[in-house]
């Protein structure tokens, strides 16, 4: 069995936890220990027995495993591998498959003998399937087992493709996937109606038998089944629940991915806190009322020691005091005048009087971002008169249905041939598209007049959402930054042409006010990358250009998630009338209505996602004490 916990802070926790600040910092532990184990296997002149995962989790692992072959004569001549899973079917040379994952990453850089790779074989007839699994634990128990185990977690709790419903003591075997892991890996597929439903993995009881075993997961996205996983009860529910009976397992995470464990999230359930910590203390109570059901002007004394907050009572006690500090900062949040409101005290409001007309520009990661996210905030903005200005930093050509390109072909030759001109060149380029649809393979790229169509698609529609919102042409502006341009749904990193064009943006606005993208979970990673540029080019402009001092930025988010509560800096409520002008504005992009390409695990369209999302922010806000809106859209400033 795991170890007891006899730590007060850790009590809830039922294996070991280690977090460091950040995915690097945490990569380049698990590598170290990594090397260590090779190395002193070396020393002994024995095989080290690695059990490796794929994904994005291990990959900065691998890196840093790389480079110490590279530059520290780190050698895997005594390395054999096994690594955890394969679809099936699967090619090895195919782009999704895990040999290729591997190789890329880690085999083709060191100096490991391609022998000792062994990774689950994605082609067999499945009458020889079973034959293969047997024999891959046979070749583990030969070499006596792994020594270790890397793991990383799927939101279903899988470790492997050990679903949910694996036993315990499940041996390597083929699997169905869950409809969410499906999901998740569309993305790598170019849509869910092309990953395979089934796979090869090791069995939990294969992975129980290695002497050490390292669960790594990173980012927001994993705390809700680290929580689990770490926390929870025992379940076939969630197969990483299972590792709480070893004694050798470790879970390794960033602040991101344990910021839901309880130490963490609710840590006055747990230990001493400093109440000075004003995020802290307005967290807490409306933790309380919202965990016993009250507003906060009703919270009495036994409520807070009742629920782990008597040290906060006695400390800035009567709680009378607090719940009126606490419900006044919630107000304060509250501003029909997302802009600043002119000839107004502004010390108790999230927006500055002046200038009474600001300079406002709206960074939108996708086309839609915008209208989705902030529409009714938008459409406010320019209704009270302020220079609103929005930027599409990509195109977001990778999310539109190929069967659309050929309509808005269709569409130019018969315009074309309309007004007499010849459509010749038009009709040979739409005949090459239709040839080359049915042919196009998972994730394969576009031909560039392909790509083209469909940034115009979604060009057309942004320019329609933001005429609607009230903007005049020229204050709508189309970035395509370089990043996201490769016809890819695996974009390149940042580089200086993505800084400079967001810089040149900058300095033509001269904001007084900048709305970004603030979700980062958002399921292609593409918001972080945008934000990340918008930060890289203030960097630059700050203590150089006079603007950038007076110069706020508001971060929001879109249909995936909306911030915490107590995180809740700048809330701008929207009248019923105005959730239906948001509703219409999000309607222009037709390309994303009924059934977007890349819909994540919600079922429900983007306009009802985001009506929900404002909406339950307002009940959110009600249930606390305070006015009751039919919805709110909701900031959080960040300080650059």
């Amino acid at each position: 069995m795991a170890r007891l916990n006899l730590l007060e802070e850790t009590r809830y926790e039922k294996l070991p936890v280690s977090v460091y600040s950040n995915q690097q910092q945490a990569s380049l532990a698990v590598a170290a220990r990594i090397a260590k184990l090779i190395r002193d296997k070396q020393t002994r002149g024995e095989k080290a027995v690695l059990g490796l995962a794929t994904g994005v989790t291990p990959i900065a692992v691998y890196a840093e495993l790389v480079r110490l072959h590279r530059n520290e004569g780190l050698s895997f001549k005594n390395v054999i591998t096994f690594n955890l899973d394969e679809y099936y079917p699967m090619k090895p040379d195919a782009a999704q498959s895990y040999v290729t994952f591997m190789y890329e990453n880690l085999f083709s850089h060191v100096d490991i003998d391609k022998a000792n790779v062994h990774i689950p074989d994605g082609t067999l007839d499945q009458d020889a399937v079973v034959a293969f699994c047997l024999d891959y634990e046979h070749q583990i128990e030969a070499l006596g087992g792994l020594d270790l185990q890397l793991l990383g977690i799927g939101r279903t709790g899988h470790i492997g493709f050990n679903e949910p419903g694996s036993a315990p003591n499940s041996g390597t075997r083929l699997v169905t996937l869950d409809d969410l892991t499906r999901n998740d890996a569309s993305r790598d597929f170019g849509g869910k109606a092309n990953v395979p439903t089934k796979a090869i993995t090791m069995g939990i009881g294969t992975i129980f038998k290695a002497r050490e075993i390292i669960l790594m997961a990173w980012s927001k996205k994993k705390a809700p089944i680290i929580k689990k996983a770490v926390e929870g009860e025992m379940s076939g529910e969630v197969p990483a629940t299972y590792l709480q009976l070893s004694d050798h397992v470790e879970f390794v995470l960033d602040e991101a991915a344990a910021s839901e464990l309880t130490r963490f999230d609710t840590p006055w359930l747990v230990k001493d806190c400093s109440w000075d910590d004003k995020i802290l203390k307005k967290k807490a109570v409306i933790w309380l009322a919202d965990t016993i059901g009250k507003p906060v002007l009703k919270l009495t004394e036994e409520d807070y020691n009742n629920h782990g907050m008597a040290q906060l009572a006695v400390e800035q006690g009567p709680v009378y005091n607090i719940n009126i500090d606490i419900f006044n900062q919630i107000q304060h949040t509250i501003t029909g005048w997302p802009g600043g409101k002119p000839d107004a005290d502004d010390s108790q409001r999230p927006e500055r009087a002046l200038p009474a007309k600001k300079r406002s520009i709206i960074f939108s990661p996708h086309p839609d971002d915008d209208v989705i996210s902030m529409g009714g905030t938008f459409i406010r903005l320019v209704d009270q008169g302020h220079d609103v200005h929005v930027a599409y930093q990509t195109s977001g050509n990778t999310a539109v249905w190929d069967d659309d390109v050929l309509r808005y072909m269709e569409f130019a030759i018969d315009f074309t041939n309309s007004i007499g001109e010849d459509a010749a060149h038009l009709k040979n380029l739409y005949e090459q598209m239709r040839a080359f649809f049915p042919q196009k393979q998972p994730n394969q790229i576009d031909t560039q007049e392909i790509r083209n169509v469909k940034g115009f698609i979604r060009k057309t529609e942004a320019i329609s959402g933001a005429r609607y919102a009230g903007l005049p042409d020229d204050h709508i502006h189309f970035m395509a930054l370089p990043f996201y341009e490769t016809g890819k749904t695996k974009k390149n990193t940042v580089g200086e042409e993505d800084i400079l064009l967001t810089i040149e943006l900058l300095q033509q606005v001269k904001p007084q006010q900048i709305f970004a993208a603030g979700d980062f979970a958002d399921p292609n990673g593409t918001h972080l990358v945008c934000f990340n540029i918008i930060i890289a080019a203030l960097a630059r402009l700050k203590g150089k250009e006079a603007w950038v001092d007076d110069c706020w930025l508001w971060m929001y988010r879109g249909a995936w998630h909306e911030f915490e509560t107590y995180e809740i800096e700048m809330a701008v409520p929207l009248s019923p009338q105005e959730v239906i002008r948001k509703r219409n504005a999000i309607f222009k992009h037709q390309s994303q209505k009924d059934r977007p390409v890349f819909p994540g695990d919600d079922a429900r369209e983007f306009w009802v996602r985001a009506e929900d999302r404002t909406r339950d922010t307002a009940q959110r806000y009600d249930r606390l004490g305070l006015a009751e809106y039919e919805a709110m859209e909701a900031f959080v400033r960040y300080r650059f």
